[in-house]
């Protein structure tokens, strides 16, 4: 077997294992060995291309595999698992600024003149999309981690601005095919692509981050996908074409769960202050019924079955520990205790599923919305834990409301609602929760993680 035909085989296991990495993903039960596969495929990968015949000198390639797999392991060990949403967008930042340069160097070494149509074409659009990427994800990061306002920052004519801006961009990416010797074309795309990803999320509110996200990852692949046809890869175009369906599928399918058109989620400035006043009975009519933590300690000792909606509050306090220290206390009393997740739940696509894989809760206790929506009606108590937009009562009732139509939780069909929740403040969409004024809710305010270990403590005493 030769070298070649070698590092083609390689390329081929590889593409496979991504492929069953993946479906592997689409089920928490089985994402740890998708997981595996996907991890056994890269490395695959990564020996593959290191043994191909242009490399000249591994001092640089050596050089790089020891600083990236240091800062690889730094974020592995270091960042806690209630800040994925903002490693994941500085990943994709990352992904998006080496394939962008990988395009730029190319391009500067061959030159245009000597590119075929193929590779022009290819590197135009690595470039473009990986420096959106690049700088998208940036902000993304940015109004995950609260440097940037998380609400739409938006000015005149910004949609029409960022349109006529993306096909400028496409118009000197076919410039640069049609006329090679022009550099300038070539290079312009890339610049108006870097300011195109900060232009294009600005007007994307903090609610809007897990679309956001996929939609990223979506583009890194594809510019992954134009590096490969660019470089002659196999595994690039193949895993690159992977990446970037899954992603933009992902992205539709967390705007169907929000009950939004993909153009709404992307133009419509979603999470900022409404202009025209909510319909009556939109805001809340009573004073919200706080509770003390002795007295949801006493509703949930009584409880038979209980339902628990985690939200990115629980992220924020890093709770998920406490959650599962409450489930087993319940549980021990004889209580059913099931997690209600919603799809667009934290800052990213299977945000709470992370976060209770960490503190160990089985995996047959998560429920998805339609299967365990209509059960809050028979529950004795429903245990809201730092969620907000996903169990607002206003999305099937108001129709002012920005967020009418998305699915919700039904709550407030249970016997007992408890809300665990910091302050009264709005969630992301900036809107107030009908929930916490119904007569059968109690608001306990305070940390989530203190609130819930002080609980615990209450029914274990």
């Amino acid at each position: 077997m030769t070298g070649e035909t070698l590092i083609q085989v390689g390329y081929l296991a590889a593409s496979i294992l991504f492929i069953l990495g993946l479906r592997g993903l689409g089920d928490a039960e089985t994402a740890r060995r998708g997981m595996f596969y996907a991890e056994v495929g890269m490395l695959i990968a990564v020996v593959a291309t290191l043994l191909q015949k242009e490399i000249i000198s591994y001092q640089w390639i050596i050089g790089g595999i020891v600083l990236g797999g240091g800062i690889g392991t730094a974020i592995s060990l270091f960042i806690p698992m209630t800040k994925m949403p903002e490693r994941i967008a500085l990943s994709h930042a990352f992904g998006g600024l080496a394939v962008s340069l990988v395009g730029i160097a190319e391009y500067y070494r061959l030159g245009g003149p000597h590119m075929t149509t193929i590779q022009l074409t290819a590197s135009g659009f690595e470039v473009l999309l990986g420096s959106l990427t690049f700088t998208g994800s940036l902000m993304a990061f940015g109004k995950l981690q609260g440097l940037i306002r998380s609400a739409p920052i938006t000015y005149p004519a910004q949609n029409a601005t960022n349109i006529s801006m993306f096909f400028i961009a496409l118009v000197m990416v076919v410039g640069g095919v049609l006329f090679p010797d022009v550099a300038l074309l070539f290079y312009g795309a890339a610049a108006v692509g870097f300011i195109l990803g900060i232009l294009l999320v600005l007007p994307i509110g903090g609610a809007d981050m897990p679309v956001v996200i996929c939609l990223l990852n979506s583009y890194a692949g594809l510019a992954a996908s134009a590096t490969g046809f660019a470089l002659q890869n196999n595994v690039l175009i193949i895993c690159g074409a992977l990446d970037g369906g899954s992603g933009l599928i992902l992205a539709i399918m967390m705007s169907k769960a929000m009950n939004r058109s993909f153009g709404n989620v992307l133009f419509g400035a979603f999470g900022k202050v409404e202009e025209k006043p909510q319909l009556p009975g939109a805001g809340p009519a009573a004073i919200p019924n706080e509770g003390s933590v002795d007295e949801a300690a006493d509703v949930l000792q009584a409880a038979r079955s209980v339902i628990v909606i985690p939200g990115y509050g629980m992220a924020v306090s890093q709770a998920q520990y406490a959650v599962r220290e409450l489930a087993d206390v319940l549980s021990g009393g004889g209580a059913e205790v099931r997690y209600a997740i919603h799809p667009v739940a934290g800052r990213m696509p299977g945000h709470m599923n992370v976060l209770l894989a960490e503190a160990n809760v089985p995996y047959d206790q998560l429920y998805d919305l339609d299967v365990i929506n209509d059960d809050f009606a028979a529950t004795d108590v429903a245990l809201v834990v730092g969620a907000n937009d996903v169990v607002n009562p206003a999305a099937k009732t108001n129709p002012g409301s920005p967020i009418f139509g998305m699915p919700v939780f039904n709550v407030e069909q249970a016997k007992t609602t408890i809300v665990l929740k910091r302050t009264m403040n709005p969630g992301f969409a900036g809107i107030e929760n009908e929930l916490f004024v119904k007569p059968n809710t109690m608001m306990v305010l305070g940390d989530a993680k203190k609130t819930l270990t002080r609980i615990v403590q209450t029914l274990k005493g």
